[in-house]
């Protein structure tokens, strides 16, 4: 169960995976784009994930339908804007939103650049009406090729002032973290904090990679880790954050079921392991549900279960400082708030 004392933090949501299914409604409605179903209830087979997919480029094609509703900037601003309030309806206390420019712009041939300040604009709008401090995270999409990746960094780093960090999601199989090198080398020199997508859907070369070469402070899913105990050993002198996954890595087949993720594994080690929503609107799941609901499927204990929120505070993107006021606001403000 979540512990009401300590903040409640988000690290891994894609605002691409949080579309309301309202909107998508609303916004084929008003632009004439066609759906195979015209009610919340019909089109929740097309967009959220009903059973087990055999993999994560399946899981991924999920994403389809709420991309082709992305129709110009305004649309990608209120997607973002809408992602805010959502995590602040659930009780979260901090969120850091990632996003790839390329993967919102592709369906419509929108400008990743005006995707990035639509985003920029939205979750602003949405953390000054809601309260929530976020912070930003472009993505690079591994599965458009090095070339194209240079390309979303390029309407990314304008704004690096505004945007926290960087990561690189997609064909993990097929683009290993290697091929970026060039690409993060300038992410870091701009200033951006690092976390790579490793560790789901290839093994644990993959996250040595995303460590050695990328510069990753943190890694997204990271499950191969377990079969590795010296990749573990090197996660844990250098404290790399795990942004664990449940739902969706059962939902995607990188786990049998929650009682087999490596979670509870990474906690016995001392690893700094937390756990996110990755898309919840996509998963049909919030973050409450991952804590009330799939961790304890896990095995992990309540003490357990309270390390992985403390973790989530230490592995943000945030400085020292900032973390110690999150905490306060936190336990000062409402110590018997309820989830």
């Amino acid at each position: 169960m979540i512990a009401q004392d300590l903040p409640l933090i988000d690290l891994h949501r894609h605002i691409e995976g949080t579309i309301r299914l309202e909107t998508i409604l609303d916004l084929a409605h008003q632009f004439n784009i066609p759906l195979p179903a015209n009610s919340i209830e019909g089109l929740k087979p097309y967009v959220q994930i009903t059973q087990r997919q055999p993999g994560v480029m399946a899981f991924i094609e999920k994403f389809t339908l709420p991309m082709k509703v992305l129709v110009n900037d305004e649309t990608c601003r209120r997607v973002s804007y809408e992602a805010v309030l959502d995590a602040h309806q659930e009780g979260i206390d901090y969120l850091e939103l990632r996003f790839s420019p390329w993967f919102m712009a592709e369906a419509n041939q929108l400008s990743p650049k005006g995707v990035v300040e639509a985003v920029l604009d939205g979750v602003q709008a949405g953390s000054q009406e809601s309260g929530l401090p976020v912070n930003l995270l472009g993505i690079l999409s591994r599965t458009y090729g090095i070339e194209t990746a240079a390309k979303e960094l390029d309407a990314i780093l304008p704004y690096a002032d505004q945007i926290t960090g960087l990561d690189l999601a997609g064909d993990e199989a097929n683009f290993p973290a290697a091929l970026f090198e060039d690409l993060f080398d300038k992410a870091r020199d701009a200033g951006l904090k690092i976390t790579v997508h490793a560790g789901e859907s290839a093994g644990p070369e993959s996250i040595r990679q995303a460590v050695q070469i990328l510069g990753a402070s943190r890694i997204g899913h990271g499950l191969a880790a377990a079969s590795d105990p010296s990749l573990m050993d090197l996660l844990f002198r250098h404290q790399i954050g795990i942004e664990a996954n449940l739902t969706s890595n059962v939902q995607t087949s990188s786990v049998k079921d929650y009682a087999s993720h490596p979670v509870k594994l990474f906690l016995e080690q001392g690893l700094l392991v937390s756990i996110h929503s990755d898309d919840p609107a996509i998963s049909g799941i919030t973050l409450p549900y991952e804590y009330n609901v799939a961790a304890p499927q896990t095995g992990c204990s309540e003490k357990q279960i309270r390390q992985l929120q403390l973790n989530a505070l230490e592995s943000a993107f945030l400085s020292p400082r900032e973390k110690q006021k999150l905490a306060r606001s936190v336990s000062d403000s409402n110590p018997n708030r309820m989830y």
